[in-house]
């Protein structure tokens, strides 16, 4: 017998085995239902080794060192061989994978697995995978083509296809098997083979025939079948050669066949008729190894020769010298079967034609002739350097390929960039659709679960928050594969079939009345792909280019055409957010626009359409909002990304989930991100990219971080952490302009926040020598921390930067003066931006000064004594100044000499930095500082235009809340003090009055800014009255007689229209009238305090007035230069 059947071995315990070779074709690797995986150096190796791998393995696959096995729990493990140690998991599956396959290169694994999958996993980098979608049963087996452009599958659905790899698309498909519901109860294993090398053929066992199909035209070609063989055939081989064909049935025959001639070479059966479940060819073509059903293995030995000398009319003496080289392990040198070898050449050198028309590979007696010819010319032939020559010449006997396959092509060849396969829509926040138990949606409201096995097919809604709603089980009989959940709802939808069409279903649990369901059919042929929840409405985007608008009570809305077929939608409030494809991308790019629409009163398109900016190669992941509203959206790549709305609807990274992953195969699923606080909630995957629904995954908090340069220094740091609150605290502008209650608590903190960081960095660039970029970082400051700056810069001794601030502080204060009368006018809702990002003074900032109100007021009754001004400034222009605005700058430059400087941060809490600081001019002064002096006066004697300036419409758009109670309070405090200090104060005071004239000022305006102190209540205006409040109070009852049915605040527009109308004359002398009964009243202030100090009413209140004024004015000059340096210092240097 040309062919030995060797006796076979025990290896595992009965079931389903499998075997391979390999590289060398030195060990028999197999595996089997106990878990094992065993490596024999032969047939006869008493002690195999042994790698325990999972409960059951069902498949393996060994190339280049590396052994991959399918195991029982659900996973493609790796193990390096022949050592056996764990390397890694390469893929998982949601059940167990039937067969894995290495390609030829064995840079690649494709895996087949129960959940009717294929996927082609890199072996390089396990998170390169490509999904093939499109078998609707388990996988029975796969093959690469070995041109790696192809995969072919089999399943128990009763087809065979052939896909496309890079664009994951079917090409070809033939229902060839008889169907079955798993791969226990398939007649058939199926296990397919494609042709090595020349890859013409794809071999697919179909019953008790193997079926032959050629590449690209998809055609049958031929079929090879034995008339013994009466039972389907489970499992095929090609050789390395690709001339011959191996198959085993299920009755333990085994046939091999060539392949050209169609015959059957050779025939063995199983010596205990178990089924052949395991089939594979040594890579020198002259063994075959098996495994059966009860767990042994086998070899068939000598196959070579006998094919040989069937395939080709050569003498018995050259497979006498073959079967020589197999079974002797001597070097003694070739004998006679050398010239034998040697003439085989020439009986047919012209069947290389022949064979390219179908097979293009050499046969095996050509081999077998070059291996003899090459080894002539060596000293000695040993078994090893014989082998190795066949193997090589095996290689170069394909050298006849390219002429007939460089003929074969007319049509040009393309060489650019490939397209890429557009991504399928879905539904953020779900997992994939095949799985039998997934997770239909997760978001910040609940969790949508479906579930379909044989068993049930149901939906579970469970909500975080139970106080919402209680949890619901629906059954699931329309088949739904998308939904939605909000505080509102549950939406779902389902796809069309032949006689259905595609529905769309809302259980609207929050509606008041009792109907709480309704459902809506689709057009016929249009499908829901994608959907989404609003407050008050729903958006379904359709397979007909179509986004289709409900309410959330089932009224239709309006409806309109997408540019591209849609990828996924998200809602929120009133925003929609719609991403679809734009065109189609080249070399693994997406082509992907972006809408968002605004609801509303006032309905607009925000984003019109622009390109979706995904990092390199990859495709879109997750698409949502924050919970405050920003839209955001994550690539396959873990990079997150935020609307930045300041940057005019830019896109900026402010995460990457990559980061914070151990292994290449881990993944984060996010399921929520949040602005405040900070933080990206998601679901660590290990080793797959979204997670099992049982057991209960749980939530991890990863932070953000923008990815600047250099963040490992301080001021690299300190960048990311400004420009991240920045960005991260727009929200704030955004919902307070869309109509939204906002936490001004925050909004005022995350304020403090960037300035104090704004202030650290200041500070370091003044340590660096770095003036410029401190006049930089000052541009980014508000008014008030820019005074902070110039404080900083004048005990630092930088003169040169302490002007140039001076000079910002300046323009900042005109430029805030300027934009006041336009914010009442300006109605576009994206310029809150300006403000947030501290280019100008902001409302938090007002709101935070407001806070300090009533500290204040307290401060100013203590102070009303000691305030002068100048002797050039007539009361005409104090008045004058009063009633327009104020320079906002005079806030910082100085104050009463009883306010403390700016302190650091203490157990307490932090204090504010940014109120009105107390005198800086002075202190300069005391520490005889002159040029520093000269900054400030010179800042100060400028900073009076403005104030003259600034419209009496600016001040009435800063206040529109209270309009009206704009001229009751500052004026009569002015002229109060221009009139006592006039009288009382010595030259000597002049400047210092001058100087705390304006934040007096400042802070009065302030009082009257909260609209609750009406003329009647307010205790200022009882104690000194304006000439118009003595107006007023003498004419209300005329006023009201003519208008009786006016509220008070309509009485005193009416009164001040009237006090306008009165002459000149007139008006001066309601004003003196006030001035007299000011002055009356200050007189009798001083002599009460008099009389509860001392006893004495006159004479000497006035002497401990001013022995008190000129104590404060001594104290100040000796203690607040130290205090403002060491704690000025202590705030900017505090690196906490």
């Amino acid at each position: 017998m040309p062919c030995e059947r060797k006796p076979m071995r025990y290896g595992h315990s009965e079931g389903h085995t499998d075997v391979c070779f390999d590289d060398a074709g030195k060990y028999i690797v197999t595996c089997g239902s106990d878990g094992d995986v065993r490596i024999w150096e032969s047939l006869d190796d008493d002690d195999p080794k042994s790698i325990n791998v999972g409960e059951k393995v069902y498949s393996l696959a060994l190339k280049n060192g590396k052994l991959v096995t399918a195991a029982s729990n659900n996973t493609v493990q790796i193990h390096t061989f022949p050592e056996g140690d764990p390397d890694g998991i390469l893929t998982r599956f949601t059940t167990n994978a039937t067969h894995i396959t290495y390609n030829s290169s064995g840079s690649r694994v494709a895996a087949g697995s129960s959940d009717f999958m294929v996927k082609v996993v890199e072996m390089y980098d396990s998170s390169q995978q490509k999904t093939l979608r499109g078998h609707t049963a388990p996988i029975l087996s796969v093959t690469f083509d070995p041109k790696d452009e192809f995969l072919a599958s089999a399943s128990c659905d009763g087809s065979v296809a052939v896909w496309k790899i890079e664009e994951q698309t079917q090409v070809t498909s033939w229902p060839l098997l008889q169907k079955s519901n798993d791969v226990i109860n398939a007649k058939s294993l199926c296990r397919l083979a494609w042709q090595p090398k020349a890859a013409k053929l794809l071999a697919v066992p179909v019953e008790t025939t193997v079926q032959l199909y050629q590449r690209d035209s998809w055609a049958q070609v031929g079929t090879l079948s034995d008339d013994l063989g009466t039972q389907a055939i489970n499992v095929v081989a090609w050789s390395p050669c690709g001339k011959f064909l191996a198959a085993g049935s299920i009755g333990g025959l085994l046939t091999v066949w060539d392949v050209e001639s169609k015959l059957c070479v050779e025939r063995q059966t199983h010596e205990k008729g178990y089924t052949v479940c395991g089939l594979v060819w040594h890579p020198s073509g002259g063994q075959i190894a098996y495994t059966d059903t009860e767990g042994c293995l086998g070899v068939l030995d000598g196959l070579s020769s006998s094919s040989s000398t069937t395939a080709s009319s050569t003498t018995t003496k050259a497979p006498a010298s073959y079967d020589d080289l197999f079974d002797d392990d001597d070097d003694r040198p070739m004998d006679e079967g050398i010239s034998e070898g040697a003439r085989s050449p020439a009986k047919n050198p012209g069947d290389d034609d022949d064979d390219d028309d179908l097979i293009p590979a050499t046969g095996r007696a050509r081999n077998r002739s070059a291996f003899l010819d090459d080894e002539n010319s060596l000293d000695t032939g040993s078994l090893k350097q014989g082998l190795d020559k066949f193997v090589d010449d095996d290689d170069a006997g394909s050298a006849v390929v390219p002429p007939a396959a460089v003929a074969a092509p007319l049509r040009p060849v393309y060489d650019g960039p490939m397209p890429t396969p557009p991504q399928k829509a879905f539904q953020p926040g779900s997992t994939p659709a095949h799985l039998m138990h997934r997770f239909m949606m997760w978001n910040s409201v609940g969790i949508v679960r479906g579930y379909n096995d044989d068993q049930d097919n149901a939906i579970d809604v469970e909500f975080h928050d139970t106080a919402v709603h209680h949890a619901m089980h629906l059954t699931n009989s329309l088949g739904h594969t998308v939904a939605d959940l909000s505080q509102e709802a549950v939406l779902l939808a389902c796809p069309g079939t032949d006689e259905l069409a595609s529905k769309l279903q809302c259980l609207h649990f929050s509606s008041w009345d009792t109907n709480k369901e309704w459902m809506v059919d689709l057009p016929k042929g249009e499908d829901v792909q994608a959907l989404c929840l609003g407050q008050g409405w729903v958006a379904a985007a359709t397979s007909a280019l179509m986004l289709r608008l409900f309410s959330i009570g089932g009224v239709q809305r309006e409806l309109f055409s997408l540019p591209g077929p849609v990828v996924c939608i998200a809602g929120h409030g009133e925003q929609l957010l719609v991403v679809y494809h734009r065109g189609t991308g080249f070399d693994g790019e997406q082509a992907l626009g972006v809408q968002l629409l605004q609801f509303g009163q006032k309905r607009r398109q925000v984003i019109h359409g622009e390109p979706l900016p995904l990092s390199r190669k990859s495709h879109l992941s997750w698409l949502g909002f924050t919970a405050e509203g920003t839209p955001c959206f994550i690539d396959s790549e873990g990079v997150v990304r935020l609307l930045n709305r300041s940057l005019g609807n830019m896109w900026t990274p402010v995460c990457n989930t990559r980061d914070n992953c151990k292994g290449k195969s881990d993944h984060y699923w996010v399921v929520g991100v949040h602005e405040n606080p900070q933080q990206l909630r998601c679901i660590p995957c290990k080793g797959s990219r979204y997670p099992p629904t049982l057991p209960r995954p749980a939530v991890a908090v990863l932070p953000f971080k923008l990815p600047l340069c250099q963040t490992t220094t301080e001021k690299g740091q300190m960048e990311e952490q400004y420009w991240r609150s920045v960005l991260l605290h727009n929200h704030y502008g955004f919902l307070s302009s869309s109509g939204y209650e906002i936490d001004e608590e925050g909004q005022s903190q995350a304020q403090k926040e960037q300035q104090e960081l704004l202030m650290k960095m200041f500070a370091l660039s003044c340590k660096l020598e770095r003036e410029f970029r401190s006049v930089e970082l000052a541009e980014l400051m508000t008014q008030n921390v820019v005074t902070l700056a110039i404080r900083y810069a004048s005990r630092s001794r930088r003169m040169a930067l302490a002007q140039r601030l001076s000079d910002l502080a300046l323009e900042k204060a005109n430029q805030l003066q300027g934009e006041e009368p336009q914010e009442e006018e300006e109605e576009e809702p994206l310029q809150y931006t300006r403000r947030n990002t501290g280019y100008s003074q902001s409302s938090s900032e007002m709101g935070a000064d407001r806070q300090h109100l009533s500290h204040r007021q307290a401060q100013e009754e203590e102070v009303d004594e000691e305030q002068g001004q100048e002797e050039h400034m007539d009361e005409g222009d104090v008045a004058e100044s009063k009633r327009q605005g104020l320079n906002p700058f005079a806030k910082g430059t100085a104050a009463s000499p009883e306010k403390p400087s700016p302190r650091p941060v203490t157990k307490e809490g932090r204090v504010n930095p940014f109120k009105v600081s107390s005198g800086l001019g002075r202190s300069g002064s005391a520490v005889g500082q002159n040029r520093v002096t000269n900054v400030l006066d010179s800042m100060m004697s400028s900073s009076k235009k403005p104030t003259a300036l600034q419209s009496s419409s600016g001040s009435m758009g800063t206040l529109n809340k209270t309009p009206f109670l704009k001229p009751l309070a500052p004026r009569p405090k002015t002229k109060t003090q221009s009139t006592l200090l006039h009288m009382n104060a010595p030259k000597a005071a002049n400047k210092k009055a001058a100087e705390e004239r304006e934040p007096a000022v400042c802070r009065l305006k302030q009082t009257e800014a909260p609209p609750q102190a009406s003329p009647a209540e307010n205790v200022e205006n009882k104690k000194h009255k304006s000439g118009f409040q003595l107006w007023l109070e003498d004419n209300r009852r005329i006023i009201l007689a003519d208008n009786p049915d006016l509220e008070e605040t309509d009485v005193i527009k009416e009164a001040i229209g009237r006090f306008r109308t009165l002459s000149a004359d007139d008006r001066l002398t309601w004003t003196e009238r006030a001035k007299g009964q000011s002055g009356d009243a200050a007189d009798m202030k001083k002599r009460k305090r008099g009389e509860e100090r001392r006893g004495d009413k006159n004479g000497q209140s006035e002497a401990d007035e001013t022995r008190q004024s000129e104590a404060d004015e001594t104290s100040a000059k000796k203690k607040k230069p130290l205090d403002t340096s060491a704690k000025l210092s202590a705030f900017a240097f505090n690196k906490n």
